[in-house]
Parts: C-alpha cells; structure tokens; sequence
C-alpha cells in the first residue's frame, strides 16, 4: 500500500494497524496525519511504547499518557489516584484520536489495561472509550517484555481482546524510504533492503551472506554507534572508552531510600546505573523521559563540560578544580545543550505516599548501546556484533537501524541471527492479505463518498471543516514549525540561567514566587512533588534559604530531625555528607519521606550560620 493510500484510510476515522518494515514512512504517514488532525481542531493524543519512539513522534510514552505506569492489570492501576487528577480524565475526555507507536513492545496485557482505563474514564464500553485508535509498527522488530514461561502468542498486541474488538483496517506500506537501491546494488550486489526483504521472506541467499560478511572491512565515521547484543559487551566497551579519555572522570553515587526489598526492585527497573562514571567526551544517553527539558530515554549526546549549582561552568575539567557539586553539562546529538541534573525515580502507595526512591544523574555511558536499545534509532553508521544473538529478530532490528550497506561494519554473526518468529511470519502474511483486502474495498469508493466520509469524521470529532480556517490554521502550523526549527538549540538548550538555577528549575521558581503552595506547583508542573522538593533545595542553595522560606516546617520538626541528623553524626553514619536514608530510617514512624526531605535545606544553611558565626 501507498503512503496516500494510507492517509486516505487514517482520514475516514476507522481503526488502522500501520505496518510494514523499517523505512517505509510509517512515521512520516503518521506525522501527515497528525498535522491534518490539528488543523482541523482535532485532539489527538501521540504516544509509543518507549520513551526514544516517543521522542520521534514528538509525544510521550503510553504508559504515562494512559495512567497504567508499569502495570499490566487494570486492577493493579490505582483509578482512584488518577480520577483525582482532574487535567488527567479532561484530557482522556477530550481525545478523539489516540497513536501508540512502536506497538510491537506493547504487551497484550497492556493493551487490554490501556482498554479498561479509556473505557472507565470515558464512560463508554466502546473499544478504546469510543476514541479512534492507531496502532503503528513491524512486529519483525523485538517482542515485549514477558513474564517468565510466556510464550509469543500471549505477548504479541494482536492477542489482547481489545485488538480483536478494534476491528482494525490493516494498512501495509510497501514503499521503501530508509535504505538506497540501485547505487548500492552497483556496489555490493544487493541493496540492503534487498537483504532484509530475505530476512523477513526468511529466504536468505549465500550472496546476503556474503555481502554482510565483507563489511567486516568497512572504514566507517568515528560517530558510528556500536550495536550488541549483550549488556556485559556493551559496558565493556564504554568502560574502555572512557579510561582513554585525557579528562579526569567524575563518579556520582546514586541515593536510595525504603524497606530494603523496595529499593532492590526499584534499582533493578531503573535504567540509571547505581554508580556513573563520566568525564569530558564521554558519549551518554539520557535514561529517563524529561519532556520539560526536550529529552527523552534514548536521546544521546556527549559531555562538554560540568555545571556547579552557582552556575559556574568548568570546561577545562581536573576534579581539583571544581569548588563545588556539579552535574554534566551534554550537548545533544540533535543540537542544544543541557544539564544532566540527578532525578528521582519513586514506588509510590495508594495514596502518593513515597515508599522507595532512587535519585542518579539520568545518563549511562553510551559509545556502545545493546540492539534492544536501539530499537526505533535510525543510524548512518553502526558497528554491529550479532555473534552472540539469542533472540530472534534481533539481527533484522540491528541491521535495519541503517540507512545503507555503506554505513555498516558487521563484527560478526551467527545463523539465529537472521531467523525471525515463523509463527510471527504467518501472522505478517495475514497482514498482507488483510491489507491488500481492505485496499480493494477503499478503492471502489468514488471521491465525492471519500470526500463525504472525511468531513464526517472531522464532525463527529467536533472538528473545523470551513476550509479558509483551516488554510490560515495550516499557514500558522507551517510558520511555527520554521520558526520552532530555527530555533531549534536555543530551545532544547536548559543551560544555567544567570540566577544560577537551570532552566527546569527557574521554572519552579516562577511558581514559588508566584505564591503557590507544593501541591500546586506539582500540578502545575505535571512533576512529583519529590522532584519540586529537590528543586526548591537548589533554589535555596543558589539563592539563599529566605527564597524559600514559606515551605518551611514547624521548628519543633526541624528540631528534632536536626538532633537525628547529630546522632547520626555522632555514630558515623553519615561521614561527611547529610544523606537520607539513615535519618528516615530512624525517623520513618514520625515524620514522612517528602517532609524530612523538605527539612534538610533549613537544617544545613542553620548549621553552615551557626558555623560562621562560631568562626566571627
């Protein structure tokens, strides 16, 4: 099927799986539908199912847009919590048209999850609340993440019973926009979408073979990215890479806090490592979704430098040089630059109380990333190691992140590498059918009944169908576009503002001024309020604590943490520096996690007075 073909289909409201292999333009259908929506006034929500996908549709992950988190079962997912949250269901109301991209990663379980919540909060057992529903992506691509046992067919999205209910319009492109052709057939034989139309055919030639072999002697760009298969391999290689650095490196501990088995769970889910090691021109990959700060899990860059929280800059870097805490400064493989500043990631009760945190810098090393990360990448250049494949497809994910044969280096193989799923195989089969189907019967419509069928759709959905708004809307859609990419860097860029405080922060700060109280600014910020915690210690830091006097607790809290603080002191446990696990150890049946947090920074600035004035 053609790309227009495709867009026509979007465009009459039906549920649609957009398919077909890597290159095909399912993003660039996508983004052409998505631009006829806003035009129009159509809400339409733009997720994936993990955060680097995301990033490409400029959306967010499904998991957060829907509520369900991490879970899998709609009893697990706390609609309570989420009805309280009044901009959550507004926006779930409001949704006429929701897109998860990637949806090879989503479980069927999570699917069905994202079903019950949409039905709940939209009050209607229509599939997906009655909402249209796109689903995008190569089920060639790696499969999710399963429960031990589980086979394919209970993972797969297309087993969920809300897939079958969706009664979707399959829509197969065929065109292929990613890879070259024929200048590449001159080179080496074949194209290297020749060799991963084999793959998929799962009838791979000798020539394949021989042509993916020989790249084994490519020069490639010093830039390429190096693809394995195994995390062991992969942390190798950066830890090699960043021992040759001539810059002095920089070691940042992650803090824990929780009953010991929660902060086990919560570490091993966390793709922060407990221990980052970094140092100027170290290539790193943001771990955790920042929106705010236009990055997502996935997005990668290089440090060039640190950032102290005074907002000085140290770009000649020697550890002895630094006078104070500061935090990576990265520039973007996109353009901008930011701060790499700790965030936290939080087990949460019922009721929003913090049971368990984890608080690191959100990068990780990155000269080398495991194929499963770099699902949804596309690569002008790559070293690929599959001689260790376990999993079937991965090699077909590998090799497909590329744009040609010219940009690949092939470390070796193995035969699973270029197997794919047969029972995933007869399932595409059936997808082609089914598409080739669905094509025919779209194309006995004449246009005036097209035609009739779109502006329909755009009424239901309580759209804009007089065309001269609709011009001026796509005139001003257009123009902010040029403008957004034109400024581009600046607007990525969350470097030090002159008040010391980086860009996320001064935007809490805003609010602080602004006279709101925690929770607001929580709300405000769609942040925890663990997060605004650790950015109004920042401001007070910066700016001195009268910045932030009104979050003040009571003095007798005060008090009594700051003699917990002393007898732990006394007792060793916190050497030099105030952490907080020991202190909500010991005050855990008093005094909540996000209190003793808030505390902290009148504690310290009353002892650092208290100690100039010992010296006056």
């Amino acid at each position: 099927m053609k790309q227009a073909t495709a867009l026509a289909i979007l465009q009459t409201g039906q549920n649609v799986f957009l398919t077909g292999q890597a290159g095909a333009g399912k993003t660039y259908v996508l983004n052409q539908y998505i631009d006829y929506l806003r035009v129009r006034g159509v809400p339409v929500a733009i997720t994936a199912s993990t955060g680097i996908a995301a990033t490409h549709m400029n959306g967010m992950t499904i998991h957060s847009w829907s509520g369900i988190g991490i879970h899998n079962e709609l009893e697990k997912v706390n609609l309570a919590k989420l009805q309280a949250r009044e901009d959550f269901v507004e926006r779930l109301k409001k949704t006429k048209v929701l897109i998860i991209d990637e949806i090879s990663m989503l479980h069927a379980k999570q699917v069905d999850t994202i079903d019950g919540v949409l039905k709940h909060f939209r009050d209607s057992q229509l599939p997906f609340g009655g909402m249209q529903v796109i689903f995008s992506g190569d089920f060639f691509q790696l499969p999710p993440i399963g429960e031990k046992g589980e086979t394919s067919k209970e993972k797969y999205a297309f087993m969920s019973q809300a897939w079958l209910a969706c009664q979707f319009q399959i829509c197969y492109l065929t065109e292929q926009h990613r890879q070259a052709g024929a200048g590449e057939r001159e080179t080496f034989g074949l194209s290297l979408n020749d060799i991963l139309n084999q793959i998929r055919s799962q009838t791979v030639t000798k020539q394949a073979v021989d042509v993916l072999q020989a790249t084994e002697n490519h020069t490639i760009d010093l830039n390429r990215t190096r693809l394995y298969t195994h995390n062991a391999d992969v942390d190798t290689i950066n830890q090699r890479q960043l021992q040759q650095l001539p810059t002095k490196p920089i070691t940042y501990q992650a803090a824990t806090m929780g009953e010991k088995p929660l902060q086990e769970a919560l570490t091993k889910s966390v793709r922060a490592p407990s221990e980052l090691t970094v140092a100027i021109g170290a290539k790193v990959m943001f771990v955790k979704n920042l929106p705010l700060l236009g990055v997502y899990n996935g997005t990668m860059g290089e440090v060039i430098g640190f950032v102290g929280s005074s907002g000085k800059r140290y770009t000649q870097q020697t550890e002895s040089n630094m006078d104070e805490k500061a935090y990576p400064l990265v520039r973007l493989n996109g353009g901008g630059e930011l701060v790499a500043e700790p965030e936290e990631w939080t087990i949460e009760d019922k009721d929003g109380m913090v049971l368990a945190s984890f608080t690191q810098v959100p990068l990780c090393l990155a000269w080398a990333i495991t194929v499963h990360k770099s699902q949804g990448m596309t690569l002008d250049a790559a070293e690929i190691d599959l001689s260790k494949t376990f999993e079937m497809g991965q090699g077909y994910v590998a090799l497909s992140r590329l744009r040609s044969l010219a940009g690949l280096k092939l470390l070796g193989f193995n035969l699973k590498s270029l197997l794919l799923d047969e029972w995933v195989q007869r399932v595409d089969l059936r997808f082609i059918e089914l598409s080739k189907e669905h094509e025919a019967k779209f194309n006995s419509l004449d246009d005036k009944a097209l035609a009739e069928i779109h502006r329909a759709f755009i009424q239901v959905c309580d759209g804009i169908t007089d065309e001269k708004v609709i011009a001026e809307n796509l005139k001003y859609l257009t123009e902010k576009r040029q403008a957004k990419q034109a400024k581009s860097a600046e607007s990525k860029s969350a470097t030090v503002l002159q008040n010391g405080l980086t860009a996320t922060v001064n935007e809490t700060f805003d609010c602080v001024q602004a006279g709101l109280d925690l929770q607001q600014i929580a709300k405000k910020r769609s942040l925890a309020v663990s997060t605004i915690i650790t950015h109004l210690a920042a401001i007070a830091k910066a700016m001195g604590i009268g910045a932030i006097e009104q979050f003040c607790p009571e003095q007798s809290v005060l008090d009594e943490i700051a003699a917990a603080i002393q007898r732990l002191q006394a007792q060793g446990e916190l050497l030099d520096d105030i952490k907080i696990t020991p202190i909500f150890d010991e005050l855990r049946e008093k005094y909540p996690h996000n209190e003793i947090r808030l505390a902290l920074p009148f504690i310290i600035q009353a002892d650092d007075k208290d100690g100039a004035d010992d010296e006056a």
